[in-house]
């Protein structure tokens, strides 16, 4: 502190007014690209396996919630649908987002991909769109697979339909289980080794090329690697193959360490 500004604070009873000082703006968190997601008002899971997916300096997510109720059902998931676009509105209103992602499967896959981009794109028209769905087959075409292991904690009847959908996309679903946890917050809390015996036992079956772990609640992004290496042969799930789409319809395309196969591999770069 100079002489003068320490007389002048000895002087004074309040603070010295050191006036406006000069300022710059710079890019902010997202200067590359920013994500937005919409995520269920049960989801334990996301956030997690996104943050610790998406750690590219100058990319960053925002994301608000959208309510769902805790049962998974036929019924619940279609509800959905219209709670979507008042979300994404609240998602950094008048600041630019570079894609959007709606992290739901089996609502997708209930709603149809093309009215959940409709929800999405009546708050933000015109972005580039996402949903684990989405990302899967993306995930897969840039694998080159289209024999796929199919994991779910949904019911029979909700696997039923996810089968249908992608089968009507040209994938061949070889296998498919369930751990037939309905309730999203038990979902949550299927342990990870759980999930990987049930890979590896998946990845035994004949015309399985890849497993695809469904649901933004299963706790598995963070293993995929170590997985892969053990069963030799890709594996992706809801939270980590939306991840990977985000950032390569943002046109990020940097490699993730220790992300797995499908993090090392660029995308198409037509929006979704």
């Amino acid at each position: 502190m100079s002489a003068n500004l320490a007389a002048a604070r000895l002087a004074s009873s309040g603070p010295i007014d050191l006036g406006v000082l000069p300022s710059e703006l710079d890019g902010g968190l997202a200067s590359r690209a920013a994500i937005g997601l919409a995520i269920l008002a049960t989801d334990q899971t996301l956030e997690h396996e996104f943050r610790a997916l998406v750690r590219i300096p100058g990319v960053a997510f925002y994301e608000a919630r959208v309510f769902n109720d805790n049962d998974v059902t036929p019924n619940t998931l279609r509800a959905i649908g219209p709670r979507i676009a008042p979300c994404v509105d609240l998602i950094l209103p008048s600041i630019p987002l570079d894609v959007v992602g709606f992290g739901c499967t089996s609502a997708t896959m209930m709603l149809g991909e093309e009215a959940v981009f409709a929800e999405i794109r009546k708050a933000r028209p015109g972005v580039a769109c996402t949903t684990p769905v989405t990302g899967a087959l993306a995930a897969f075409k840039a694998l080159g697979v289209k024999g796929i292991g199919l994991l779910t904690p949904y019911s029979p009847k909700i696997n039923e339909g996810l089968v249908a959908y992608f089968t009507g996309r040209g994938l061949d679903i070889a296998a498919v289980a369930t751990f037939d946890r309905r309730d999203d917050r038990e979902a949550a809390r299927i342990s990870l080794a759980s999930i990987e015996a049930a890979a590896e036992k998946m990845a035994a079956v004949p015309g399985v090329e890849a497993i695809f772990i469904s649901c933004t609640s299963l706790r598995v992004a963070e293993a995929v690697a170590g997985l892969e290496q053990r069963i030799g042969i890709p594996v992706t799930s809801s939270n980590h193959a939306m991840a990977w789409h985000c950032l390569r319809l943002a046109g990020i395309d940097d490699v993730v360490p220790a992300g797995g196969r499908l993090f090392g591999l660029p995308a198409s770069r037509t929006p979704a």
